[in-house]
């Protein structure tokens, strides 16, 4: 079983948001943007060009290295995307076509009553990594997220 929580707005998108997986071999936790839309690609590589910095650290942040969040692995692009130079200092950013990060959990975590607050924490900590991934998809938009 599955499911995934968008941020209110972009429900019908591809933006940012968060995820759970459990199989009779897996659990998974993650957070982010997986598949955007071409549209909704092309802004976050633009936004990450102004903001790699921030998401660096709110990637690497300890608190979620230390809950066994890292940073997805995707498959990169060879080259860089048409309109971006090659000497980009957030090029390996902007080459990604998916953006965040996930945990495994142990299978047995599944059948534990702790398993809401243990997912919910993890949420709770990739929350501002998610945020700055919809930033560019939002625009000004305001009020509640979820």
């Amino acid at each position: 079983m599955a499911g995934w929580w968008a941020r209110r707005g972009l429900e019908k998108t591809s933006g940012g948001g968060f995820y759970f997986h459990v199989s009779a071999t897996e659990a998974i936790v993650a957070a982010g943007v997986y598949m955007p839309e071409r549209e909704q690609m092309l802004a976050i590589r633009r936004h990450l060009q102004e903001h790699h910095e921030r998401f660096r650290e709110l990637a690497g942040a300890e608190a979620l290295q230390a809950a066994g969040m890292m940073a997805m692995e995707a498959a990169a692009m060879a080259r860089a995307p048409k309109g971006f130079p090659v000497d980009d200092p957030a090029i390996d950013l902007i080459r990604q076509r998916q953006w965040g990060v996930s945990a495994s959990l142990p299978v047995g975590a599944a059948l534990l009553p702790s398993l809401a607050g243990e997912v919910a924490r993890r949420f709770a900590l990739a929350a501002p990594l998610v945020e700055l991934l919809n930033e560019p998809l939002l625009g000004r938009q305001r009020g509640p997220i979820w």
